[in-house]
């Protein structure tokens, strides 16, 4: 199997590098139509599956580092959020323990908005494949399982027909098989898959992320807690 090779330093491609956060995983959160606080906002209502999330804006901007810092802030119980604008996006990376704990972004999407989620689970034993949703409006566009194995109850590319056709023709042209068929295992070169899958969804939906910020700038940062 060829891949194409991306410039992991535009785009979204960059999500792949292995731990790249402290926390062993990811969860970020890009949005159209809304702003930064907007986003943020509408995510505190999905945390916690039902309890109401107590969102505590934090005064001045932080680095990963900061947040990562247990004399800082609290990452075994609490979700920080860094937050931001670029590229015509709204952005959020979530920190601390965010696995597990929100129900769902389609409705972060309401009211016209377009929302997009990469997660990654890194450290999993189970393990979680990296998946990928968008949501438009209220409803699914798009979402599957990056590791392309079909497990965790997830066979090709979901959503509307017409995008998912498209994200399906642009893994063939990568020459990505079909998600879950063509018998791709995921077990082959994780990361470089991962990176192209990226590159594709980056260039599908204009989808891109200050790298050098993220990883080593100070961002805006509040925190969700019960």
């Amino acid at each position: 199997m060829t891949l194409r090779t991306y410039d992991t330093e535009t785009g979204i491609d960059w999500l792949a590098a292995p731990r790249w956060t402290p926390f062993g995983g990811y969860n970020v959160v890009m949005a159209r139509g809304l702003t930064p606080d907007e986003l943020v906002e509408r995510l505190a209502a999905r945390a916690f599956w039902g309890v109401p999330a107590v969102l505590e804006p934090v005064v001045g901007e932080y680095t990963a580092e900061q947040v990562a810092d247990p004399d800082l802030f609290d990452a075994d119980s609490d979700v920080h959020l860094r937050y931001g604008a670029y590229a015509g996006l709204s952005f959020v990376v979530m920190y601390g323990a965010w696995w597990g704990e929100f129900k769902g972004i389609g409705p972060v999407s309401a009211d016209g908005a377009h929302v997009f989620q990469v997660t990654f689970e890194e450290d999993n034993g189970k393990p979680v494949p990296p998946f990928f949703e968008y949501h438009r409006d209220g409803s699914p566009a798009c979402s599957f399982n990056l590791h392309l194995d079909g497990s965790w109850g997830y066979d090709g590319v979901a959503g509307d027909p017409e995008v998912a056709a498209e994200v399906t023709a642009a893994m063939a042209e990568a020459g990505l098989p079909v998600a879950g068929r063509d018998g791709y295992t995921g077990e082959e070169d994780d990361e470089r898959t991962r990176s192209t899958l990226l590159g594709i969804l980056g260039r599908l939906f204009d989808l891109s992320l200050p790298r050098e910020r993220i990883l080593r700038g100070s961002l805006p940062t509040a925190t969700l807690t019960t």
